[in-house]
């Protein structure tokens, strides 16, 4: 069993930038593909970013160049740099952890059935 605890989020204005933090314990979080995904008021939860055990990452069109997913598997870290924040980023960010380890899939939608969540954190970006 894996618990997420995520951490940074905030109230910024447009064209900023923010780091969100995942801290992962239990069980061994370096051997699985770790994400983030968000919620925005009314919609459905969305996939944002992943991050493999061997470091391969993906991104959803919508933020891809403007927000990076990182890992330090020493500190069992996931972290999501987003910079040049618009409006509708603005959501609850979740950290997600896969269940299969070692698994190292070829495309976004591979990892849109993680098993483990944090409860989020709220990024609000103001216009």
């Amino acid at each position: 069993q894996v618990e997420l605890v995520e951490s940074g989020g905030g109230l910024v204005q447009t064209g900023a930038s923010l780091r969100l933090s995942c801290a992962a314990s239990g069980g061994t979080p370096s051997a699985y593909a770790m994400g983030w995904f968000r919620q925005a008021p009314g919609k459905e939860r969305e996939f944002v970013a992943a991050i493999s055990w061997n470091i391969n990452k993906y991104y959803a069109e919508s933020v891809k160049d403007r927000f990076f997913i990182s890992r330090d598997n020493a500190e069992n870290m996931v972290y999501l740099q987003m910079n040049w924040l618009k409006p509708e980023d603005t959501a609850i960010y979740y950290c997600a952890a896969d269940s299969r380890p070692y698994y190292s899939g070829t495309s976004p939608s591979d990892y849109y059935g993680m098993e483990f969540w944090g409860k989020g954190t709220l990024v609000t970006v103001s216009s």
